[in-house]
């Protein structure tokens, strides 16, 4: 998934960076409000993590700009204020949660999941999907007893579209979550293709995967009934 860190305390956003990165997500970093409204305004995220304590503004006007650009990004305040009413007012205004200043790390990826967990409905550890089943959290593809052995983009890229069942996924849209920022000029949706190509070929050898759906000229989707 991905995630914009709006953070001035540099060491802090480099340590949430680098932390998350290791969970899988992508990050991008700004360290201002001017540079945080201007990313959410070119691309789309899953997360936004918004110090409210910004050198340029309050990272509550961050979060409101955040809703307006970027309306499907879960929000969690960072601050290391006390007062009650900015903690309350920010999630009036639409965060999905905050962390009090100092957090441990574990503790923010912990609310992530907890948040995708509600935002995309989640109840089960294992996700049913045709003949197979997935484990988010541990990443993980089974057919019944056994591991199917899939790539870290592979196994985003199903991840993601299953997360989104049922809706059709751009192959810009995927290119984004699996890549990050994309460039247009730039944009290959061919990356995509072969790794939709590989996924459908592994799963093959174990059963039908019909519910994988390409939508001529748009791009693919996961259809449950």
């Amino acid at each position: 998934m991905n995630v914009l860190i709006v953070e001035d305390e540099k060491t802090l956003a480099y340590e949430m960076a680098d932390f998350l990165k290791k969970a899988f997500y992508i990050c991008d970093l700004t360290h201002t409000l001017e540079k945080g409204v201007e990313s959410v305004r070119l691309n789309r995220y899953d997360f936004v993590l918004i110090d409210l304590g910004l050198p340029d503004g309050d990272g509550l006007d961050m979060l409101q700009q955040v809703k307006t650009h970027n309306a499907e990004a879960a929000i969690i305040i960072l601050t290391a204020r006390g007062n009650l009413e900015d903690r309350v007012k920010g999630l009036d205004l639409g965060a999905d949660d905050y962390l009090a200043k100092p957090f441990y790390l574990l503790e923010l990826q912990s609310r992530m999941q907890a948040i995708a967990r509600r935002k995309f409905n989640i109840k089960e550890e294992l996700i049913p999907l045709g003949d197979f089943q997935v484990d988010l959290q541990k990443r993980l593809m089974l057919y019944g007893p056994d591991t199917i052995e899939l790539s870290r983009r592979e196994f985003d890229l199903l991840s993601y579209l299953l997360l989104h069942k049922n809706r059709v996924l751009t192959r810009m849209q995927l290119s984004e979550h699996i890549w990050g920022t994309v460039a247009v000029d730039d944009f290959d949706s061919n990356y995509i293709d072969a790794h939709i190509k590989n996924i459908r070929k592994k799963l093959h050898a174990w059963a039908h995967t019909d519910w994988l759906e390409t939508v001529r000229g748009v791009g693919y989707r996961i259809k449950i009934h």
